[in-house]
């Protein structure tokens, strides 16, 4: 898995590549690709483009509710989008997704039996997974003497001032929520209380530093020595660093999975489903997992994959500890509320 500066440079890459291509004639076709980031590699849309003839125009947003308010403006039109699994279900309900022509889309057959049929889109009438990854802890074995195998690490005040916590309710409160023994998405009011409790305590043990992106750059510095981080990012920096550990707590995670789907007012609806087959077979998922450092859910990439990558726990899970994983379900209004008032409770708290 490449440098984290690469990806980033990547990105810039990117999205000057894709600003360049509103230039093209008017007769040419093309195709909009509304992206999270930098979730594709140049190389990729170069062998589209050459064998398809057809270019792609990159648009990205740093969050998904920047996608989702974007997607639900009926003007604003794009012929792929990467969907979160938090949000598919809610987007399909908005009739904004359009379902698939999956004879169109063959190379969805390469995809693992264990990352289709989920439960934001069973038989995945709306969706083809493109990558996944999980909420984990990256820890410095130079400072953490104690095996990493729990969310209790956390709450250790061994480690006062160097834990690092998302700045992010669902996150940090679904990781207290796991410590428990509690799903990931509980609305009980009680469970919610339990999980707000002992982030209070935490903020006494240990006063972590809350944030996220930043938490990356804190680490590899040695600011901080045990934090919460996207896989991605901490296989990244494991591979960056030998002092660094990416690793998955025994309670469960929070699983997610980022998925291509076709807007219901695509005007490229051929094009689409040609793009969407191509970065979904094995060359250009081996290509992706490797310039982007997130795991594929292509079955043949990943066979192809160093065996440090292909084997590794903390990058593909074991069937036990990805059975007490969840992915995050949409939550109604009034239970937002409720765990953002619990939250903010917790930030104040100190």
């Amino acid at each position: 898995m490449n440098k984290l500066m690469k990806v980033i440079s990547l990105a810039a890459t990117i999205v000057v590549a894709g600003m360049s291509f509103v230039g093209c004639s008017k007769g040419s076709e093309s195709i909009t690709f509304f992206n999270y980031g930098e979730n594709i590699d140049r190389e990729t849309l170069d062998q589209f483009e050459k064998e398809y003839g057809i270019k792609v125009k990159i648009g990205t947003f740093d969050d998904m509710d920047t996608m989702y308010l974007k997607m639900s403006d009926s003007s604003v039109k794009y012929d792929v989008i990467l969907v979160s699994d938090a949000l598919m279900p809610k987007m399909i309900n908005e009739g904004l997704l359009q379902e698939l022509n999956k004879s169109n889309i063959p190379n969805i057959a390469q995809m693992d039996e264990e990352y289709l049929n989920l439960e934001m889109d069973p038989e995945n009438k709306y969706s083809v997974p493109y990558m996944f990854g999980t909420i984990g802890i990256i820890y410095d074995k130079n400072v953490v003497t104690e095996e990493v195998d729990s969310w209790d690490i956390m709450w250790n005040e061994k480690y006062k001032d160097k834990v690092f916590m998302f700045d992010t309710y669902r996150d940090t409160m679904g990781a207290a929520l796991k410590k428990l023994g509690y799903s990931i998405n509980s609305e009980d009011p009680k469970e919610l209380e339990e999980a707000q409790k002992i982030l209070i305590e935490q903020r006494k043990l240990v006063d972590p530093q809350y944030g996220v992106d930043n938490g990356t750059s804190m680490i590899a510095t040695g600011e901080t020595a045990l934090n919460m981080i996207w896989s991605g990012e901490g296989l990244n920096l494991q591979d960056e660093h030998p002092n660094l550990v990416y690793t998955i707590p025994k309670e469960g995670v929070n699983f997610w999975m980022d998925s291509l789907c076709i807007p219901k007012n695509a005007k490229n609806v051929e094009g689409a489903e040609k793009f969407i087959n191509f970065v979904s077979g094995k060359e250009s998922a081996l290509r992706i997992a490797d310039e982007i450092g997130y795991t594929t859910p292509n079955k043949e990439a990943r066979l192809e994959q160093p065996e440090h990558v292909r084997n590794n726990p903390n990058a593909y899970m074991p069937k036990e500890v990805m059975a007490l994983s969840e992915l995050y379900r949409p939550l109604s209004l009034d239970v937002k509320r409720m765990y953002d008032r619990l939250w903010t409770e917790v930030k104040v708290s100190h």
